[in-house]
Parts: structure tokens; C-alpha cells; sequence
């Protein structure tokens, strides 16, 4: 499934209307197109449907989902919630692209009011890991300066050489002649198209390239940007004297008439609203007779609140019944005017004709057949941290999984477990009292949903000794020593997950991760084929999620080790979305340096690829080599995983914790975990700075892996 990111680079570049024309044109090489305009930005006076996604469904049969409303999305930006946002938008993709080869996504239109379209834009193409399309049209500039700007708004997007920016589609575009006479058939048209096109690439030092392409190329046509009469009434609230043809003819100029009859007559053309005061008797009958000689006019349009005497009218009634429209307005001429230069042109969603000769017009002018080999080319989604979020969520709420949290009346693990219970993530199961959540609740101003359980730990607590002398009686544990340690809520929660009685364990917002651990080794015991646990974090970067293990839990793994936390890892990476390439992780690449640190990472890359002959893993690889696509191919230019791998295992905890608190603080990356792999049941470890998101994040990570355990 192929995604291409519709992105204008101002106001009135007709954004709809390619988007309607590049369906047609992908449809035509029968791929199997979706659209999905995921935020609504109505027009003053829209009431009805949003209006691009009623367009598309209305004119190519298709069923987009409704789009966020505006107001919604502005006040959660407000409120600093743009990942929520995100997250949404993901699940409204989601329902699109079911079935789709390809899905159309239209991004904002940037607007005095929406100024902060292009950064949502931004994000939005990111999220979606979507091919980005930029629109524009030329209004009036010369060729460099429309090339600038084409090159200004690719930047936006990772610059015009990114892979994931295709090009542009230039709209509107006028003159096209480029020379005394107008072509007069198809064929000069499209010569004066290329030579537009040629002359737009000379300016420009990307579009005359591969990576960045003139895609589309359509010029301008006054038919199709005609709206008809009755649109300009039902935008100027006009008065309907006499509708006559309004439904169907269409205004393509406006003439204010304020000279003698003489002088206006060269403006009464086909198509022309005249537009007159409303005592102009002259200019009345004069319209008249010019519509009773054939003229089709687009209506007659009387300003200034006055009304036309009764016996004129009676005089062009004969005009009237032979289609013409007449309408009135309050304002004087010049305001009518100001107001008819305002107008929104776009397509009405009842306008059916005018829908259709867009369509195919704007089709005509695409390079379908590049977009089509352009959907043809195989290539590896990036799992964003938007889809990657969304993915966790539904997951878990899929998996309706008892989450036990021993930090019961914690403020964020209570605010985390309501949250958690109120979206169906997870069925948590808080281990305090009653009358201690409650006044956690109350003091933090958190609603405790319906559902949520909370148990004493001191009404349970004895019921748990004798099966923990069970399983522990090699050990030489016996019952007051049972009793004891399962004073701790961790070790009484740790129990109830070994007796099956939860799914899982989230701790750690106060307790140390030695804390969180110990038990686990002890109760659970590690998973089949495995020796030791280890952790890993989702770093959830701007453009994709990466996989960095071990940051939290194996001090000095040894060779043997460390290549078992990367076979953890890279399974972890899978079962979450994210294909494995596994980078091990030194101070050197390849063959280029010694020392015992670097053939402890050699040697566990060797270890690693006999037991998991078809994992994509190498090392020893430089951060650098392994992350950036042009310096893996300089220091390691065999390598299937230099510049391109998604899972980093690093040699140690000093090296893997420093790196993940680093990128995490200093570019500001959200981190999630760490999870814990390598038991039998999943048991996750929280930092003790969480935050409220990392806990239910986590909460999350555990419901799945319970699921993925059975």
C-alpha cells in the first residue's frame, strides 16, 4: 500500500481539485484508490459535509471517513496535545487505507487562521510515512520565484533530494502561449505545457533532477473556475427576483455598470454577471435585449436596495422568461463588487458538472504513469511514533488484559490506571487501600472509572505463603520468611502474575529496578531458550521508531549474552512492527579496530548469526555507520545493515544508558519503556521520573506482550 501526502504551499492552489484529478488518473491505471482529508477546514458559510471529502465521494463514488473537526483540533494543540492528534489521525487512516492500493491524503491549507498549517503538514506526512506531492500555482510570479518557492516549501519536508519528497504539481498556470497568437488546437497546448515546464526546470536546479519531479502541469481554464449563478447568490445572500437558468449558467467575468448604455455594450458577453444600482433603468433594459438577441449573460445583479420600476420589468420580462436571472443585494455597487472578488471559488459539492470536468481535466495534466511505477516499487514502511502508538494501543485494548500495578496509590500509576481503564488499554488492578487511592484521587482531581479494582494488600497478602514456599523451597525460604517479603507490594504482585491470576506487572515509579527485578527472577524464572533478561526502549524519533538494547538491566554482558540480547531484541522489534536490522553496536566499524571491547561485539555478532542464520545483524558498527545511510556506505559498504538498521544493541549499560538518556534529552525524543525480555510472563520496570503517558505507554507494552506469551 502506497500513501502519497498532498501538501499546498499557499492559499488558492486549488488543492481539491488536484486531489481529485490525481484519483481519477490513478484509478485509470487501476490501482485501487483511497482518500482520506483527515482535518476539515470550512469555508464561512459551509454548514453542510466537509467539503473535499463530500467532493470525492459524490464525484468518484469513494467513502472517506469524517474528518477531525477544526475547532477540536485547535483547542488540543492548544493544550499541547498534538500526539494525541496524531494517534487520531493514524485511526482515521487506518479505516482508509483497508483494501486501498493507494491513499490520497490532503493535507491544511495555510490561511490567516491557519497559519500553523504547514507544521501540521509536516507531521501529518511524516506520521503517515507518506510520499509528499507539493501543489502551487504561479500567481502571477516569474519562473525563478516560483521555483524558490517550490524549493522553500520541499525543506518543509526533508528538502527536495529526500526520498520521500516526489515533486510538484504546478496549478492555474496561466500564459501559456509564450508567444502572439493563442494555440488554437490540443496538440499546440500541450507544446506550450512542455515548453512552460522546460522553462520552470531551467530555474530550477532540483526539478532538473530525478529525485524531485514536475509531476503535473495544469493550466487554467476559466470554464472550470466558473461557479454558477445560483452560487454567487447563495454567497452574497442575494434577494432572488427571478431565478431564470441561475442553476446552470455560469459566471465567467463581472462587469460593474456605471456608464452610459453605449459604453457598456461591448460588456454584454456570454457568461457576464452584470452587476448594476438597482434604479439603472437604462442598464436593466439594455441587458435585456442583449438577452433576448441570444446573449446568454449569467445573470443581472441590482445593487443598492433599490427596486426596479414595475414597469421596466414588466418591459424585460420577455428577457426574464427566456432564462435570465435577476437578483438584488442591500450593498451599495463598490461593496458588492469587494464582495464578489472575495468570494470562495472553490467547487460547491452539489456541482456536480463542474466536479467532473475538473476531474478529468486536472487527470489529463498528471503524470499518472511515473505515480503509477512510482506505487509499483517495492519499499519498507517506517513505523512512525504516531502509528506506532496508535499500533500499541488498539493492540492492547484488543488483548483485554489484568494489569497489577503494586504502587497502588502512586498519583501518576493512579491517574495511568484510570486512564487505562477508561480506554479499554488494559484492566488494571491497583494493590492499596481503597480509602488511600481515594484520597489520591481526590487530591489529584481524577475520576476513578467503573471497573477499576482495587485490592487491599493486607486482606490477600497470607493467601500468597504457602505457594511462594512452594516455589521457592530450594532456596530454603519458609513461611514467616515468605510473609515478609511479601510485605512488599512488588513480591505480593509478582505472585499473583506467577499464579496466573493477572497478565502482567508494571513498577517502578518508586521503587529502583533491582526492586521491580529481583522478584521476577525469582517467582517467574526466564522464558524457554533463554539465560537472562534484558530490556530494551522504543526511541520514537521524528521520522520512525528505533529499538536500543540493553539500557537498564546487564551490566558487562559477555559475548554469549550480549548476542542473546540481540536475538531478544530483534524479536521484540518484529512482534512490535518494526522490521529487525540489528547493529552491533563499538567504537569501531568492521575490521578497522582491536581491543577486547570491540571482539567481545565481533564475536557475539558471529554467536548471534549461528543461532539466527536468516536475522539481518552485523558488527561491529559505529552509531554513525549503522544510522546514516551515506556514511554506512563509505565505512561499510557490504553491510545489510549499515545506515539502515532500526535495532542497536549496545556493549554495555554504561554505553546504552548514556546513549538513550542522551538522545532522549538532548533531541528531545520521547522514550518508551524500558520492557523487560526474557521471562516467562511479561514483568516491566518503570523510570522514577515517568511520566503519566510513560506509564500508561507501558501498562500497554505489557498487555501485549501477555497476549504474545500465550
Amino acid at each position: 500500500m502506497h500513501t502519497f501526502f498532498i501538501a499546498p504551499t499557499g492559499f488558492g492552489v486549488g488543492l481539491t481539485s488536484i486531489s481529485l484529478g490525481l484519483i481519477r488518473a490513478l484509478q485509470r491505471t487501476g490501482l485501487r484508490v483511497h482518500f482520506l482529508k483527515p482535518i476539515a477546514q470550512p469555508h464561512p458559510g459551509d454548514t453542510g459535509p466537509e467539503r473535499s471529502s463530500e467532493l470525492i465521494s459524490r464525484t468518484l463514488g469513494l467513502t472517506p471517513p469524517t474528518p477531525l473537526t477544526l475547532p477540536e483540533v485547535e483547542h488540543r494543540l492548544a493544550n499541547g496535545q498534538l500526539d494525541e492528534v496524531l494517534e487520531d489521525i493514524i485511526s482515521l487512516f487506518q479505516q482508509t487505507a483497508a483494501d486501498a492500493d493507494v491513499v490520497i491524503v490532503e493535507g491544511m491549507v495555510p490561511t490567516r487562521q491557519a497559519s500553523y498549517a504547514a507544521r501540521i503538514n509536516q507531521h501529518l506526512a511524516r506520521s503517515l510515512d507518506a510520499d509528499v506531492i507539493l501543489v502551487t500555482a504561479p500567481d502571477d510570479q516569474d519562473m525563478a520565484s516560483l521555483a524558490d518557492r517550490i524549493e522553500i516549501h520541499a525543506q518543509g519536508f526533508g528538502g527536495p533530494r529526500h526520498p520521500k519528497v516526489l515533486g510538484v504539481i504546478v496549478n492555474k498556470v496561466r500564459n501559456l502561449e509564450m508567444r502572439e497568437d493563442p494555440p488554437s488546437d490540443r496538440d499546440a497546448l500541450k507544446r506550450t505545457l512542455k515548453e512552460y515546464a522546460l522553462a520552470l526546470k531551467q530555474e530550477s536546479s532540483v526539478l532538473n533532477t530525478e529525485e524531485f519531479r514536475l509531476i503535473g502541469c495544469v493550466p487554467w481554464q476559466d470554464e472550470l473556475n466558473a461557479p454558477r449563478t445560483s452560487d454567487v447568490a447563495a454567497l452574497l445572500d442575494a434577494t432572488i427576483l427571478h431565478p431564470g437558468d441561475m442553476q446552470h449558467r455560469r459566471v465567467m467575468d463581472i462587469a460593474l455598470c456605471a456608464r452610459t448604455v453605449p459604453n457598456i455594450v461591448e460588456r454584454l458577453k456570454p457568461g457576464t454577471l452584470i452587476v448594476t444600482p438597482g434604479d439603472r433603468d437604462d442598464v436593466i433594459i439594455a441587458a435585456s435585449l442583449a438577452a433576448l438577441a441570444g446573449t446568454p449573460l449569467a445573470g443581472l445583479l441590482l445593487t443598492s436596495d433599490f427596486t426596479p420600476d414595475a414597469r421596466v420589468m414588466q418591459l424585460c420580462q420577455p428577457a426574464l422568461d427566456g432564462g435570465l436571472p435577476l437578483l438584488a443585494v442591500a450593498t451599495n455597487t463598490f461593496n458588492s463588487a469587494t464582495r464578489l472578488d472575495r468570494m470562495n471559488r472553490e467547487i460547491p459539492v452539489d456541482d456536480q458538472e463542474r466536479a467532473e470536468l475538473v476531474t478529468e481535466y486536472a487527470a489529463s495534466h498528471i503524470d499518472h504513469a511515473w505515480l503509477a511505477k512510482r506505487c509499483d516499487t517495492p519499499r519498507e514502511l517506517r513505523m512512525s511514533p504516531p502509528a506506532f502508538r496508535y499500533q500499541l494501543m488498539r493492540r492492547a485494548q484488543q488483548a483485554a488484559k489484568r494489569i497489577v500495578l503494586p504502587e497502588g496509590d502512586e498519583p501518576r500509576t493512579v491517574q495511568a490506571a484510570a486512564i487505562c481503564q477508561r480506554r479499554g488499554i488494559a484492566q488494571c488492578i491497583l494493590l492499596a487501600k481503597r480509602e488511600s487511592v481515594e484520597a489520591v484521587a481526590r487530591a489529584q482531581h481524577i475520576t476513578l472509572p467503573e471497573g477499576l479494582q482495587i485490592i487491599d494488600p493486607e486482606s490477600v497478602r497470607e493467601r500468597y505463603v504457602l505457594p511462594m514456599v512452594e516455589r521457592r523451597k530450594g532456596k530454603g525460604l519458609n513461611a514467616p520468611m515468605a510473609l515478609q517479603q511479601l510485605e512488599d507490594n512488588v513480591v505480593l504482585g509478582t505472585m499473583m502474575l506467577a499464579l496466573d491470576e493477572v497478565d502482567g506487572l508494571v513498577s517502578g515509579a518508586i521503587h529502583t529496578t533491582a526492586n521491580t527485578i529481583r522478584p521476577a527472577f525469582q517467582l517467574i524464572k526466564t522464558a524457554p531458550g533463554y539465560n537472562l533478561v534484558s530490556s530494551i526502549f522504543f526511541m520514537l524519533l521524528p521520522e520512525q521508531v528505533l529499538v536500543y538494547g540493553d539500557c537498564a538491566v546487564n551490566p558487562d554482558p559477555n559475548a554469549e549474552e550480549l548476542a542473546e540480547i540481540a536475538i531478544q531484541s530483534a524479536r521484540s522489534a518484529e512482534a512490535f512492527g518494526i522490521p529487525a536490522r540489528v547493529a552491533m553496536i563499538s567504537y569501531s566499524t568492521g575490521e578497522s579496530g582491536t581491543g577486547l571491547d570491540v571482539e567481545k561485539v565481533r564475536e557475539a555478532t558471529q554467536i548471534a548469526k549461528k543461532r539466527e542464520p536468516a536475522l539481518l545483524i552485523d558488527g561491529p558498527l559505529q552509531y554513525d555507520a549503522a544510522a546514516i545511510a551515506s556514511v554506512g556506505a563509505q565505512k561499510a559498504p557490504d553491510s545489510p545493515v549499515a545506515g539502515k538498521a532500526t535495532v542497536f544493541v549496545f556493549p554495555d549499560l554504561n554505553t546504552g544508558n548514556t546513549t538513550y538518556k542522551a538522545v532522549q534529552r538532548s533531541a528531545n525524543v520521547v522514550s518508551v519503556g524500558p520492557m523487560l525480555q526474557g521471562l516467562r510472563k511479561p514483568v516491566n520496570d518503570l523510570s522514577r521520573g515517568a511520566l503519566v503517558d510513560d506509564i500508561v505507554y507501558t501498562i500497554a507494552l505489557t498487555a501485549i506482550q501477555a497476549e504474545m506469551n500465550e
